[in-house]
């Protein structure tokens, strides 16, 4: 039973019709033609199928549909790796495997499948099969100035679900439509499908293309890329590479889970011995270009809306990013500053100011909510109403 205040996602599937590999790729066509808004769908034993959408977590609900057994989950997560045997020995020795799959002309998906209890569960992410523009994101077209950097390294961060990898692709686009050049990505896996447009683009696979973003990042040095895409900074060893790339001419696009500037500059900082950290932040002033951290908040109708706050390196911030003492203060003084940068609550107050997003919500997300309420000086939504009347 759904829980309440959820409303269960209805579809049509015929579970007699048909069977193994066929039967998967029905199901999935029908539960992504029964709400265009999922983000997510997870298959577990014990449970009937189930989507996220805006965040919520929703049951999938249809005639011969039923809780899954561990049989089952077994044959989806069997029919999704295909014949990927490097896959299935991950999902062995390590518990869990991450693989692309694509339904043609309705979706791709981002794959992960671990065993839990001694079964399999699978989670898969939506990816539209159309790589999203500046405007469907809300990107600021400032950021098409990344489309014209000669080097340096551009980092998306946020936590897991912010829509990360669509900035990514959306930002590789405007490269990839704008620069005669030779484009490389790592991922893992790989999502978006780029197309040559102006650039020539090769897109490797972690694991089936290359055993590691390190030793791919290694060898793309070797293939003269002048940009490179790595789908994510996961330890110490891809970082120094992506370091060095962007101080031999590259730009590098890549992202990291942190929540913010500050928390992204320190995780990379903090991945290094104490003794390397001093020449890291220096490197780092050198070679960082933009930070583009971002969150999903709900919307007042409907929906989420991202927020995000853009760094961007000049003489004054990278001397922020040199600093092993800087504050958040500091770096919201930095952000506050314009030339090109925006603060998270600053754009919250406009949302809130617009009644997009409700004063509670924006409150909720908020970096400093007494500082944020303090700013829209307003104790109630009907205050907001009269100022937006």
């Amino acid at each position: 039973m759904a829980a309440p205040g959820t409303a269960p996602v209805q579809v049509t599937f015929d579970t007699a019709s048909t069977s193994g590999p066929a039967a998967t790729h029905a199901l999935l066509a029908a539960v992504l033609r029964a709400n265009s808004e999922i983000s997510d769908v997870i298959f577990s034993p014990g449970r009937p199928p189930q989507v996220e959408v805006h965040g919520q977590l929703l049951q999938v609900e249809g005639q011969g549909l039923r809780p899954f057994t561990a049989d089952d989950t077994r044959r989806i997560a069997s029919d999704l790796i295909g014949s990927n045997k490097q896959a299935i020995t991950i999902l062995r020795e390590q518990g869990s495997c991450d693989v692309s799959f694509g339904l043609p002309g309705l979706a791709r998906f981002r794959v992960n499948v671990f065993i839990q209890r001694g079964s399999c569960a699978v989670v898969m992410r939506v990816i539209p099969t159309t790589i999203p523009d500046f405007a469907s994101l809300g990107l600021p077209q400032e950021l098409g100035e990344i489309a014209g950097l000669r080097d340096g390294i551009v980092l998306v961060t946020g936590p897991r679900g912010s829509g990360k990898s669509s900035t990514l692709a959306s930002l590789l686009d405007r490269i990839n439509e704008q620069q005669v050049c030779h484009i490389i990505t790592i991922e893992d896996p790989i999502e978006f499908l780029h197309n040559h447009k102006r650039a020539t683009v090769h897109q490797r696979e972690l694991h089936s293309d290359t055993p590691s973003f390190s030793m791919g990042l290694r060898a793309a040095l070797r293939q003269a890329p002048r940009v490179i895409l790595a789908s994510e900074l996961r330890d110490r060893d891809t970082m120094e590479m992506v370091i060095e790339a962007a101080e031999t001419g590259h730009v590098i696009l890549s992202t990291l889970n942190s929540v913010n500037t500050a928390k992204a500059i320190e995780r990379m900082v903090s991945a290094f011995a104490v003794a390397e950290q001093a020449s890291i932040r220096n490197r780092l002033s050198k070679t960082l270009r933009y930070v583009i951290a971002q969150r999903l908040i709900p919307r007042r109708d409907a929906g989420r809306i991202a927020v995000r706050e853009i760094f961007k390196v000049n003489q004054q911030s990278a001397q922020y990013i040199e600093s092993d003492n800087g504050s958040g203060r500091n770096l919201s003084q930095l952000l506050k500053s314009g030339c090109g940068m925006q603060d998270f609550d600053c754009e919250i107050e406009k949302l809130v100011r617009a009644g997009t997003v409700d004063l509670e919500t924006g409150l909720a997300y908020a970096s400093d909510p007494a500082e944020l309420q303090k700013s829209l000086g307003a104790n109630s939504e009907k205050s907001l109403a009269a100022e937006r009347a």
